[in-house]
């Protein structure tokens, strides 16, 4: 059994930590700043009220030297999706767009060489840009391989694996080469046996019918050393499961094997408070907003078509809820809000703060410390699922699968 240095960066209120300190890891650093509110920072505060403080934790990223980072041996982070396109060349090196985060991940792994790095964004980062799909990933794993990584990556939603939450999102291990996961990850893709042996597969298993053999019928391409290159010719169309070795890349799609499902019904809290039931009068507003249309305008005399699904009204209690989002809370009528009905009073009323993080598997009154309510609902919509995190940190802690 191993445990851990980790260092947590883009923290938010502390999933990641929460979820690998269960494991017996131990977090030597973090960083967390939000550039919107640069004078009351919610997410650092809530995370000095329950993990305490590190020199340079509310730091804006950019400005902190890699080499005062304490050494360790797992970097975590879920950072923003942005684009990466290499902008210049210079004898820096290769430097991104002005405030794109991956550059201070990459400066960092690059001065320091953790073994192992486990990072969290959203799906479409497979995808974009739009006009070069898969180029945003691809300069990704182009960096990593630059620094000797293999990596593995698997797209996770939340409530397939017994989680009340059906949060979709991307999680990308890497290992250095001569590192046991990264001896593990070669053996097993020379193997073909990676959606059985690799990092993702003992916690979260796939479906093993024929089709889905990652050696099947997987796509494949390879990425040049050239970072500039790689950001203005590479295009692939990256699935939700595959690995890069040697700056070679075989992805496929895979199908979960699906447990039992943790429902919204069982993670609500009886008894909350008047103020988050909705007046009868916004009742027809939120059905409407929640509502499928179809709409047809007419720009510069064009005629453009719209249309929008319907969302649940209410929310059905039987599935996990929908996606946590950070405009959650408050009584004002909205499409995307979770909209409930009560199973002890039968009235309409959104989620409570405790309710969210629970939803998203954080203590209940996690975020307490944060005094305005809706940047609970805003870090916590920030924020991943703990029990996914969780999860990672056993199968870290064991070991590769045998």
């Amino acid at each position: 059994m191993k445990k851990y240095k980790i260092v947590e960066l883009f923290a938010g209120v502390g999933g990641f930590r929460l979820g690998l300190e269960k494991y017996g890891h131990k977090t030597v650093w973090a960083n967390q700043w939000e550039p919107k509110t640069k004078t009351v920072q919610y997410a650092y505060d809530c995370y000095v009220s329950n993990f305490g403080d590190f020199n340079d934790l509310n730091t804006d990223i950019g400005q902190i030297d890699e080499k005062s980072i304490p050494s360790h041996n797992l970097l975590v982070g879920g950072f923003p999706c942005q684009d990466y396109s290499v902008a210049t060349v210079s004898a820096k090196g290769m430097e991104g767009k002005k405030g794109v985060l991956w550059w201070d991940i990459n400066r960092i792994i690059s001065e320091k060489n953790p073994e192992l790095i486990l990072l969290e964004n959203v799906d479409r980062l497979l995808k974009s840009p739009v006009p070069q799909r898969g180029r945003d990933f691809g300069v990704m794993l182009a960096c990593l391989a630059n620094n000797d990584y293999v990596v593995e990556w698997r797209v996770i939603n939340a409530g397939e694996y017994g989680f009340p939450q059906k949060r979709r999102r991307v999680f990308i291990f890497g290992a250095k080469k001569d590192s046991i996961w990264g001896k593990h990850i070669i053996k097993s893709a020379q193997s073909n046996s990676i959606l059985n042996k690799g990092f993702f597969a003992k916690e979260f298993p796939v479906k093993d019918d024929s089709d889905l053999s990652l050696f099947n019928d997987p796509i494949t391409g390879k990425l040049s050393k050239n970072l500039k290159k790689v950001s203005d010719e590479f295009e692939l169309p990256f699935q939700n499961s595959g690995f890069m070795i040697n700056r070679n890349i075989s992805t496929i799609k895979v199908e979960a094997v699906k447990s039992k499902t943790v429902t919204l019904r069982d993670i609500l809290i009886k008894g909350v408070d008047k103020r988050y039931y909705i007046p009868k009068e916004d009742i027809q507003k939120w059905k409407y907003l929640k509502g499928g249309k179809k709409k047809t305008k007419i720009k510069n005399g064009i005629e453009i078509k719209w249309s929008e699904g319907a969302v649940p009204f209410p929310e059905d209690l039987k599935q996990p809820a929908r996606t946590i989002l950070t405009g959650e809370g408050g009584l004002a009528p909205s499409r995307f809000k979770h909209l409930i009905e009560d199973p002890w009073t039968k009235k309409l009323r959104v989620i409570t703060p405790e309710e969210a993080e629970l939803i998203s598997g954080f203590p209940k009154g996690h975020t307490a410390s944060i005094s305005v309510e809706k940047w609970r609902y805003f870090c916590i919509g920030n924020a991943l699922v703990v029990g996914l995190v969780e999860k990672m940190g056993k199968q870290l802690r064991d070991g590769p699968p045998k």
